[in-house]
């Protein structure tokens, strides 16, 4: 009885398409074949090599060969290409199974139909049913094959190359090969006194300066919101207008016109001051005002985004609840502390969240403003207003520290994936979202 079942899924597990072939579905059954015979194309020179490469990440280097009286220059193998191009084939060896089995589950279900007494569907009928019903995940299969490898691949080739000892100057590429080394880049991040005196100082500053940076742009967005909504002001547009205009200006332009203006030596900020008879003030080159400095700037720069989110939300409280409260006698702070805080708080938790994560990946504002100085002589490679991210960021583009700069990114992944998720599953937010469902 179970016949047409058993029979197409062996077959497709044989030859994928030929289950379709058995269940008199022609044209699906010669496409399937056909994508089967360019994936054996493909797989049977690269599949193997691809593992080699990743296993192995080459055998042998490039150098000069003496070939009679003239030296020859010998191509050797590229760990780094190796490992790029063997990731690739492996993942659209995975996708590949993923359409195998799928192949396999159709030719059994276009069985079992069968073994029921129905008909298996054309190709027309296959086709208006992707097209109609299916065409949702037919169009998001596209997006999502993109972010497997514009997304999830580079992430995987990061936290591989973690595992490596591809650093300059020893470990370059075709120069030498790199080979694998476990845990050992962590191991010396985090116990080596070079690198861990570096990491501990900047990973510290990274997280002061994430707590500082949101809690600043946050509660002043928080502050001018409120100020420009309370009654008796007048021109709150204008208001609004003039403090939306350092989020319009791009940051980029922003961030250099601060530099230019915090400049030690020719600043407009330092030569007012010496004109009122005050020193000039190492706004970039002192370490603790290079930080005060940076925090301030960010302040001007993010103010502005939290105070358009809370005003929104303000607009957004029902107004009997601050008539009700002037019935009950509540002064100015009261509600403040009763309604408007608590709104606030719900609404924009999840925000918050993502602030915070953003500032310790705050890239712009450090590299454009200090680029990570004053130098610190006790630091590898990093300056003393450098984060994890800037610092990654040099150790990649500038010292070819490539192993280390991908550990560190890991570490930084971690740290932001397990405070967020922390964060937003104490929030009061998610735990009413989470009460409803």
């Amino acid at each position: 009885m179970n016949r047409h079942r058993g029979i197409a899924a062996t077959l497709s597990v044989l030859v994928m398409g030929l289950g379709q072939l058995y269940n008199r579905q022609f044209i699906k059954g010669f496409i399937l074949m056909a994508a089967y015979a360019a994936a054996l194309f493909y797989f049977i020179p690269n599949l193997g090599k691809a593992v080699w490469g990743v296993v192995t990440l080459g055998e042998k280097t490039q150098g000069l060969q003496k070939v009679g009286k003239l030296m020859v220059r010998v191509d050797g193998d590229h760990s780094i290409y190796l490992l790029i191009s063997g990731l690739i084939t492996l993942f659209v060896f995975v996708i590949f199974l993923v359409v195998y089995i799928l192949n396999i589950r159709d030719a059994y279900l276009t069985g079992r139909l069968r073994d029921g007494g129905g008909e298996p569907a054309a190709f027309k009928q296959s086709w208006a049913h992707l097209t109609d019903r299916g065409f949702p995940h037919l169009m998001l299969a596209i997006p999502a094959l993109g972010v497997l490898f514009l997304t999830i691949m580079p992430i995987v080739f990061m936290i591989m190359l973690a595992f490596t000892n591809y650093a300059s100057p020893n470990h370059i590429p075709p120069k030498s090969l790199v080979d694998w080394v476990g845990f050992e880049t962590f191991a010396n991040l985090l116990t080596l006194k070079t690198w861990s005196r570096t990491f501990f100082s900047v990973f510290s500053w990274t997280i002061v300066w994430a707590v500082i940076a949101t809690a600043t742009t946050y509660f002043g967005g928080m502050l001018v919101a409120i100020l420009v909504e309370s009654k008796g002001v007048r021109f709150k547009k204008l208001w609004r207008t003039i403090f939306i205009l350092p989020y319009a200006i791009p940051q980029l332009i922003s961030l250099l016109v601060m530099r230019n203006l915090f400049n030690g030596q020719f600043g407009p900020i330092n030569q007012y001051l010496s004109y009122f008879g005050l020193g000039k003030l190492p706004w970039l080159t002192d370490p603790i005002w290079a930080k005060a400095t940076v925090i301030l700037v960010n302040m001007w720069v993010g103010i502005p985004v939290s105070m358009v989110l809370i005003m929104g939300i303000l607009t957004a409280i029902p107004k009997d609840l601050y008539e009700a409260a002037d019935v009950d006698g509540a002064t100015g702070f009261q509600k403040f502390k009763i309604i408007t805080m608590p709104f606030i708080l719900f609404s924009t938790a999840p925000i918050l969240i993502m602030q915070f994560a953003g500032n310790i990946n705050n890239f712009n504002v450090i590299f454009l403003l200090t680029n990570g100085d004053p130098v610190n002589g006790k630091y590898q490679y990093a300056g003393s207003t450098d984060l994890l991210v800037t610092w990654l960021y040099k150790l990649t583009l500038n010292n070819n520290q490539f192993n280390m700069s991908s550990a560190i990114g890991i570490i930084i992944f971690l740290i932001v994936a397990s405070l967020s998720i922390w964060s937003y599953r104490r929030s009061r937010s998610y735990k009413e979202e989470d009460m409803i469902q």
